[in-house]
């Protein structure tokens, strides 16, 4: 058995249905069941609950081989970051009280740092708050996920443009989060020892995904990059609200000038399996 957080999303869901496709149990907590039903009619005990409930949490750790745990994601966090410090004060709480045999946490470059990171400090708290715990762990520090570019799809069929928060030039490690849960689910299947921390993705310039959704669409795509000043009104436009854009920012700013990278000592590297174009076509199709 293992638990695994955030079965309704990308990368719980991925890393549930590898473990699924093995012959493995599953346990979850989900706060609206009914959103999983899909998997708790593949066989996956689907438990109602918070993850910020530690005393739920705990119990469902119980018994488990291994457990994967994740921040809740948010483009807005607040700036003292009081969502995320209050989930990992419920991740501490629960696995002191239910230890497991080995953790998997989905952690993003830049998280060995502690400053000028933006949204990334939730994993970066995260990654500080498990790392003296007392068995194996491991931290699988994701690029930018290939599903944040689903949305550029549409908006290149009809312009021929692709619009970035990088240079244009600059390669930046991306991944798919159906890569990324199937790493979690061979971690969690055949182990390790101590504290391992893997860097997923492959380097890929701007121009190199636009050259890709467009040979995945049939027409020629140009990557354009978002001028700074304009930052915050085009994250607007995407519906975060004025005053909020700041994390996003900085966090954009520090990978532009490489402060957050990939390369830290001590890592292993694993690259992406899924190509962009493998990705972007699938989008086309079922768009």
């Amino acid at each position: 058995m293992y638990f695994i957080a955030g079965i309704t999303g990308h990368v719980g869901g991925s890393a549930a249905r590898h473990l699924l496709a093995q012959g493995k149990q599953v346990r979850t907590l989900a706060r609206s069941p009914e959103k999983a039903k899909d998997f708790a009619s593949q066989g996956v005990e689907v438990r109602e609950g918070d993850l910020n409930d530690a005393a739920k949490l705990a119990s469902a750790l119980e018994g488990v081989e291994g457990a994967f745990l994740l921040m809740q994601p948010t483009m807005t966090p607040p700036p003292d970051f009081s969502d995320a410090k209050a989930s990992l004060a419920s991740y501490s709480k629960a696995l002191a009280q239910a230890p497991v045999p080995r953790l998997v946490a989905l952690s993003s470059m830049g998280s060995e740092k502690a400053e000028r990171l933006g949204n990334i400090t939730a994993t970066s708290l995260m990654e500080r708050a498990f790392s003296e715990l007392p068995f194996p762990r491991a931290f699988v520090r994701a690029g930018s996920f290939y599903e944040n570019y689903a949305g550029s799809v549409a908006g290149a069929k009809q312009t021929g443009l692709y619009h970035s928060f990088q240079p244009i030039d600059l390669p930046f490690p991306t991944i798919a989060t159906e890569d990324i849960g199937k790493l979690v689910a061979d971690l969690l299947i055949t182990g390790w020892t101590g504290k391992k921390v893997i860097e997923l993705g492959t380097r890929v310039t701007p121009t190199e995904q636009a050259t890709a959704l467009g040979n995945a669409i049939g027409r020629e795509v140009k990557a354009q990059s978002v001028p700074r000043e304009a930052w915050a009104h085009v994250l607007q436009g995407f519906g975060m609200p004025p005053g909020s854009t700041g994390p996003y920012e900085q966090m954009m700013d520090s990978v532009n000038t490489g402060w957050i990278a990939f390369g830290q000592p001590e890592t292993e590297h694993v690259p992406a399996t899924l190509t962009f174009e493998e990705f972007f076509a699938r989008i086309a199709r079922s768009a």
